[in-house]
Formats: C-alpha cells, structure tokens, sequence
C-alpha cells in the first residue's frame, strides 16, 4: 500500500514538473524578453545593411510564457511609404533575425518574431518622464515638516 501511494505521489509531481516545464515564470519571461530586445536593436541598429531598416528602433518585446512567440514592437521614421517599406524589410528579415538571435541566446525555444508598429513610442516615453518627476517632488514634499 506505501508502495502504490508513494508511486502515486512521483507521478503527480512529475505532472506537475512536466506542466511547469513548458512555461517561463514571470521574471524569466521578463528577462527573455529584454534579451531579445537588446540582442534586435544591436542586429537591426548596427548590423543589417537594409537602408529601409535605418530609422527603425525596438522599442518594447514581449515573449509569450511558453517561450515560442515574441510580439514586437518597433518605433520608425518616417512617412507613411517609408514605414511600410520598413514593416516589409522587417517581415523579409525575421527569419534571418529569429536565426540570429537564436545564435547568440542560449534559448530552449527560439521565439517566431511578429513585428508591429508601435505608433506611441514618445508617448509612453513622456509617461515615463512624468512618474518619475511626480516620484521625486513626492520624495521632496515628504521631507517638508
């Protein structure tokens, strides 16, 4: 009977281990996430030699929990033509990238890339600039008596 309970223990915990398995926790997640951000803006920034990819700037990436998607978000330069021109540079080059950036991380998965336009880059910039004024005159008016 000690036998068969403790066998049924093991085999909860390895399906536990195996439903885990697949799945990055949130910091890992986070972490992958501004890997492969870093290791984009270096590829697409410095190292393709596409002239429609100069005003192309990474500006946020999210990788899905399982590791197999990464949604990225990129901020571009530009008129309309020259931004579908970018898209389309992008999407040409997202094998080359995914292979890339596969090299270069010691990844399980490596993510399929999916490019998207992030059309309020400055926007969420100015958010971040107003936190953190609002964080310190806060930190300021604290100190008052």
């Amino acid at each position: 009977m000690a036998e068969l309970a403790f066998s049924h223990q093991l085999s909860s915990l390895w399906l536990d281990v195996e439903a885990d398995s697949c799945f990055m926790d949130e910091r890992r997640t986070a972490r992958v996430s501004e890997a492969v951000r870093e290791e984009l803006a270096e590829i697409i920034g410095f190292e393709l030699d596409d002239p429609r990819l100069a005003d192309v700037v990474v500006t946020e990436v999210h990788v899905s929990s399982d590791g197999r998607s990464a949604h990225i978000k990129v901020a571009i330069r530009g008129d309309e033509k020259e931004q579908r021109a970018a898209m389309a540079a992008l999407d040409h080059a997202r094998h080359y990238l995914r292979h890339e950036v596969g090299s270069r991380l010691s990844l399980r998965h490596v993510p399929e890339l999916h490019f998207s336009q992030d059309r309020y880059a400055d926007a969420d910039s100015r958010v971040e600039i107003l936190l953190r004024r609002a964080k310190k005159t806060r930190g300021r008016g604290e100190n008052l008596p």
